[in-house]
């Protein structure tokens, strides 16, 4: 029996195409037309996850989001990260539309302003760009791929505990044992960002072979030279540059100084509606 209130389910507000064409997911992750998703405005009960503090932590609330509003993903945590702030504008814009209303306080007056800005510059901005996945050195290549968003997530959280052991380490009284528990922090924080590399490192090509074993990749990585590792640094530091956001320019209503502001993507704050 078809459901007789089946006219008055959501509609699809906008169609989306993903920057990556889902070309670093892994097959399932995306069903249908890849350049036209379907996105829905968020349902009642998708505002009432996205405010259990627990779920938003874990990154729970914001894949199940993801899963609600544009269906055709079907594992929201395996969707590339490159492609993870795109599809949370664009649920945003099919929940209330393209303006959000945010605030500043000026840098130069001290007065707070209320500015209108438009999200369709943030689908603008993200849809001609390109992954920069090479790295060539001498006589090899390395191919890096963007995290998922189970790994960004994962890593956010490690980093996010770290930075909490830094903030407690402070209240140590003994200097000794202090600097002892912040040079480990340190040292666990240098192991997490080796981690990030050996994640976004798909395969290195000799002159003669392309190596894609894990083991072999991670063995190598922490045996080559600093020019090496400092290289891969610098592109993934590329590639997170121009996959952030964009800023918006304002202006202060009360003494015309000129600014930009970065729309905060923290989910509670980004889906609260003005």
């Amino acid at each position: 029996m078809v459901n007789p209130l089946q006219k008055y389910f959501r509609q699809p507000k906008l169609f989306i195409s993903v920057p990556s064409k889902g070309l670093y997911s892994k097959p399932g992750t995306y069903a249908g037309d890849i350049n036209q998703l379907p996105v829905y405005g968020m349902t009642g009960m998708d505002e009432i996850i996205l405010r259990t503090p627990d779920a938003l932590l874990s990154g729970e609330s914001t894949a199940n989001i993801i899963a609600s509003c544009v269906p055709a993903i079907k594992d929201p945590w395996e969707i590339s990260i490159i492609d993870s702030t795109l599809i949370l504008a664009a649920i945003r814009i099919a929940t209330y539309g393209n303006e959000m209303h945010v605030s500043k306080v000026c840098t130069n007056c001290g007065e707070e302003n209320e500015y209108d800005i438009n999200l369709n510059r943030v689908i603008e901005h993200y849809m001609p760009l390109q992954f920069n996945n090479k790295i060539v050195l001498k006589d090899f290549t390395i191919n890096i791929q963007p995290l998922t968003y189970r790994q960004s997530t994962e890593f956010n959280l490690k980093n996010f505990r770290l930075q909490q052991q830094i903030a407690q380490a402070s209240a140590i009284q003994d200097e000794a044992q202090q600097q002892e528990t912040v040079n480990n922090i340190f040292r666990d924080l240098g192991a997490l960002q080796a981690e990030i590399f050996m994640d976004i490192i798909e395969s290195v090509e000799t002159t003669s072979e392309r190596v894609t074993e894990r083991q072999y990749i991670v063995e190598w990585l922490a045996n080559c030279d600093k020019e090496i590792y400092d290289a891969i640094k610098e592109q993934n530091q590329l590639n997170n540059d121009a996959w952030t956001i964009p800023k918006f320019p304002v202006k202060c209503t009360h003494c015309d100084h000129e600014s930009s502001i970065t729309v905060d993507l923290d989910n509670s704050n980004f889906f609260a509606q003005a």
